[in-house]
């Protein structure tokens, strides 16, 4: 099953992972730490509340004008 992984910067240091087809969350001192604690989050939510997911998720990204 392929699902998302959105990356951010925290701010303590580090970076948070979040799956926004299940909702899990959770951070990692490294990118890599980050995906595979959310990796593991992530099963362990599907294990208790099962998911369908058709095809591929498409991610993209979009700018707002500095002078907005």
């Amino acid at each position: 099953m392929q699902l998302t992984a959105v990356l951010t910067h925290a701010e303590e240091g580090g970076y948070v992972a979040l799956n926004p087809e299940t909702g899990t969350t959770t951070q990692g001192e490294t990118v890599d730490e980050a995906l595979a604690n959310l990796r593991e989050a992530t099963a362990l939510y599907l294990e208790e509340f099962p998911l369908k997911i058709g095809g591929a998720p498409l991610v993209t990204t979009f700018a707002i004008p500095e002078n907005a």
